[in-house]
């Protein structure tokens, strides 16, 4: 890949920006689990290595096991691995990520209301636009693996 310029030092109010984003969802309702199989889900998406090495790695400090990381991509494929809320999480972030072909289908949207709070749906919403916002920059910019950005 060819080195491209450093988005800290080209756009630090747009990095700032982003930052605030993160700390609104460090507060935001959903569980820190919730928050990394966002990332983990939409960085798989879209094949951003820099966010997957990242998220595997805080997901696991924080809890999560292997098995889980391992069988995220076939999520759906699981009976008993994730819980329903879970499945209902990974469903938001591969529509949303995948938002040109359908977006966040009624259907889904009508079985999230089921489990979480407007709140907490908008909060989801809220982490999965920061992931794909941080998948695109990193991609875009063609970050390596163990440089930092923020």
């Amino acid at each position: 890949m060819q080195k491209r310029f450093n988005f800290k030092e080209v756009a630090p109010n747009a990095l700032k920006a982003m930052v605030g984003l993160e700390m609104h969802l460090s507060k935001a309702s959903i569980s820190k689990s919730s928050k990394e199989l966002i990332k983990i889900r939409a960085s798989q998406i879209n094949g951003c290595a820099y966010c997957i090495n990242i998220h595997t790695q805080d997901a696991i400090k924080n809890g999560e096991t292997n098995q889980r990381i391992f069988l995220l991509n076939a999520w759906r494929e699981t009976e008993d691995i994730f819980t329903e809320e879970e499945k209902v999480v990974l469903g938001i972030t591969e529509e949303i990520t995948l938002i040109h072909q359908n977006g966040l289908s009624d259907e889904t949207y009508s079985t999230a209301l089921q489990f979480f709070s407007e709140t907490q749906i908008a909060d989801i919403i809220t982490a999965i636009i920061t992931i794909n916002l941080w998948n695109r920059v990193v991609l875009s910019t063609h970050l390596p693996i163990g440089q930092s950005l923020a």
